[in-house]
């Protein structure tokens, strides 16, 4: 048996080289780092909070240094360039070369494997179109109960809710002024109109969530006046009211009163120091029926902006809820905006990032074919958001419904995001999720301006020889049978026959239920437009 465990022989070795450093060594450096050490090592063993410190004392502090570079370590050396946690590097890299402008062709081939389960192509055309642009826009808001609309031309890529709070004023700046630049639209994210987000005059869409911010009362209801002073904002074009997001639906949040500066306080409403809360639900309405007559209330008191909601899919008897009450009260939303479960740029607990929220493919089309079966579609357009990097992605999402796409961490690659995922920690290497003065001077704000315009210019250039190459002169000309799917080694389907697509009209024709997908067919009859709940 050992005298002195084998553990403790580094801590035993440097305090016994600190002590002979004293009397045999000339220069200053070796007590010093030496005795520092042993101090470490002292620490380590009186202290009770972690074993592993008791029982290799100063040892430990290399593993848990070796486990804090761990993110790193695996994303610069061992990742492959397909390996997406959660974005590969193959995605990371295209978005750098868009927004420097820099080469974004790659020779010798695809790096995917093909032959794979789920690969997914375009077919081409044998005569190819002749695209002249690449500005691809659809009008928003042109409602015909509304005298006074304002519809709003829209981008069919642009940039997706993140907070001045979550993200640095510099990186508000710099995305805003992107936007204004390449003439897309900039979502504010729930945490309201910055100063940063008006600085630069990009279009905005002002996101309102359920704590209000920006048009609450101190008790954090909601408030007429303060809406109509931020929405009156000539650079204000939509109104967006969050049900819900893709990183944690049904999950509130709080952001703690020591993080809840002049500034972020000012924005939102709120008082300095105190905890600011998002609550889990709406206390403007609880019922369908209530939250469309609200959103046609904003609409109004917006001056005619386009005004709809943004959901993650759950309980698809909600989302059935919600058109029918559009049917009963004959009040459609402008727009919807479908946030899949792999979206979300905010953290989140891991049950909810990993477990909760129906992924972005499956939710865009059931709200499409529940819009299509109930004769509503023509009324409303769909934006959609979840991972959204290159024109493939964006020209995929259009072929299963969308209107328009929004994506926030291509946008925040375009910034320089490394991907390092310390965006809760305050300590983001790069400046673009920290309120850290000293961090986000990194950022410099003109040349992200450029790098998150061209980001947006070359992949709607890249959207453009997309559908060229299908032989389509327009992005909205995509249809499901566009899209090719792998199924098997052997096999490949049409997305149009792979994927369920309703008739119009199909909802509302009680003999048509018993022939259409086992979600409609199950829970439409049980949707209510008086209450999220369903029928028994």
């Amino acid at each position: 048996m050992h005298l002195v465990p084998f553990r403790y022989l580094t801590f035993i070795a440097t305090a016994a080289i600190f002590v002979l450093s004293l009397f045999y060594y000339d220069h200053y450096w070796l007590p010093v780092l030496a005795g520092a050490l042993t101090l470490v090592g002292i620490s380590d063993l009186l202290q009770t909070k972690r074993a592993l410190r008791r029982n290799y004392p100063i040892l430990a502090h290399f593993r848990f240094f070796f486990e804090s570079i761990r993110p790193e370590i695996r994303q610069y050396f061992l990742e492959s360039d397909s390996e997406a946690t959660p974005f590969s590097r193959s995605q990371r890299s295209i978005v750098y070369q868009r927004a420097k402008e820099q080469t974004d062709k790659r020779p010798f081939g695809t790096q995917l494997d093909v032959y794979a389960a789920g690969y997914e192509w375009i077919n081409h055309s044998i005569a190819p179109a002749k695209v002249t642009g690449h500005d691809f826009r659809i009008e928003i808001g042109n409602h015909p109960d509304c005298p006074r609309a304002k519809p709003y031309s829209a981008s069919v890529f642009n940039i997706s809710a993140m907070s001045f709070g979550a993200l640095s004023a510099n990186a508000i700046l710099a995305l805003n002024g992107g936007a204004r630049s390449g003439g897309f639209m900039h979502d504010t994210g729930e945490g309201s109109i910055s100063p940063y987000h008006r600085e630069n005059g990009g279009d905005l869409v002002w996101e309102i969530g359920s704590g209000y911010f920006g048009c609450r009362n101190q008790d954090g209801t909601f408030s007429e006046e303060r809406f109509i002073a931020n929405a009156s904002s000539e650079q204000v074009k939509m109104i967006e009211l969050k049900m819900s997001q893709g990183a944690k639906p049904g999950h509130g949040g709080v952001l703690p009163g020591p993080k809840v500066t002049i500034e972020i306080a000012t924005t939102r409403g709120v008082m300095v120091g105190e905890d600011c809360v998002s609550p889990a639900a709406h206390s403007a309405f609880s019922t369908p029926l209530e939250m469309l007559h609200f959103i046609d209330r904003l609409r109004t008191l917006s001056g005619g902006k386009p005004t709809g909601f943004k959901l993650a899919i759950g309980h698809p008897w909600e989302f059935f809820a919600i058109v029918k009450a559009m049917l009963e009260t004959g009040i459609t939303p402008d727009f919807i905006v479908v946030d899949g479960s792999e979206g979300g740029t905010g953290a989140a607990p891991l049950e909810f990032t990993d477990h909760v929220g129906t992924p972005l493919q499956e939710a865009l089309v059931l709200v499409h074919n529940t819009l299509v079966g109930a004769n509503l579609r023509a009324k409303i357009k769909i934006g959609c958001s979840g991972k959204i990097i290159t024109a493939f992605d964006i020209a995929r999402l259009l072929a299963l419904g969308a209107d328009w796409c929004n994506s926030a961490r291509g946008f925040m690659f375009a910034l320089g995001c490394i991907q390092s995922q310390s965006c809760h920690t305050d300590r983001c290497p790069t400046g673009v999720a920290t309120q850290d003065p000293q961090r986000q001077r990194a950022l410099v704000v003109p040349d992200k301006i450029a790098r998150v315009a061209h980001f947006h210019q070359n992949t709607m250039k890249a959207l453009a020889e997309l559908i060229a190459a299908a032989g389509l002169a327009h992005p909205q000309e995509l249809r499901p049978h566009h899209l090719v799917r792998r199924i098997s080694p052997n096999q490949v389907k049409l997305a149009s026959a792979l994927l369920p697509f309703l008739e119009a009209g199909q909802l509302l024709d009680p003999s048509q239920l018993p022939q259409l997908p086992p979600v409609f067919g199950l829970y439409w009859p049980k949707a209510q437009a008086a209450s999220f709940q369903r029928l028994d």
